[in-house]
């Protein structure tokens, strides 16, 4: 399967401005540093998915050091490294597993978990938190990560139909 790279970049462009305009209006101010939706990290996995590895480590790289700049400035940089990493290494397990419906849904649970748990380790490494892991699993990490599958079930079909090419493995040639 054959991916539109130009409406994946598109994409990625109106889910950032979703992202960091419109979600925060949506999630109520108690919730704002609990629910961080990362949509982009959605579109990373589908690339992944579909396009392979080398594509998703770009993608993710590119969108999320976007992120970075925009919106979480304390560093710049973990998102980009985290994103980078989870796209190549989704890409790898895309490579061995075909993405089913069932089977992305877990994609997106472990790697929404091992995003945030790198972000976290590269804050505490720097020392721009000092919240123990725990309370950042239970009150941020958790969340956000269901968040992120109720999203990323209700983006499954349509950017699937949008972004994968029907291949057209008969030997019939179609009517341009």
């Amino acid at each position: 399967m054959n991916m539109r790279i130009n409406w994946v970049i598109l994409c990625g462009i109106v889910l950032l401005i979703i992202e960091n305009s419109i979600v925060p209006w949506i999630v109520p101010p108690q919730w704002s540093e609990r629910l961080l939706p990362h949509l982009n990290l959605i579109m990373t996995l589908f690339v992944a998915g579909f396009a392979g590895r080398h594509n998703a480590f770009l993608f993710g790289l590119g969108f999320g050091l976007l992120q970075d700049l925009l919106s979480y400035g304390y560093l710049i940089g973990p998102y980009g490294f985290g994103m980078g990493l989870i796209g190549y290494m989704a890409g790898l397990v895309a490579e061995r597993k075909s993405f089913t419906l069932g089977f992305f849904a877990w994609v997106v649970l472990i790697f929404g978990i091992i995003l945030d748990s790198i972000v976290y380790s590269i804050y505490k490494l720097f020392r721009i938190t000092n919240l123990e892991y725990d309370y950042i699993l239970y009150w941020q990490v958790a969340p956000t990560v269901l968040l992120q599958l109720m999203i990323a079930l209700l983006m499954y079909v349509p950017v699937r139909r949008l972004l994968v090419k029907p291949s057209h493995s008969s030997g019939e040639e179609s009517p341009e």
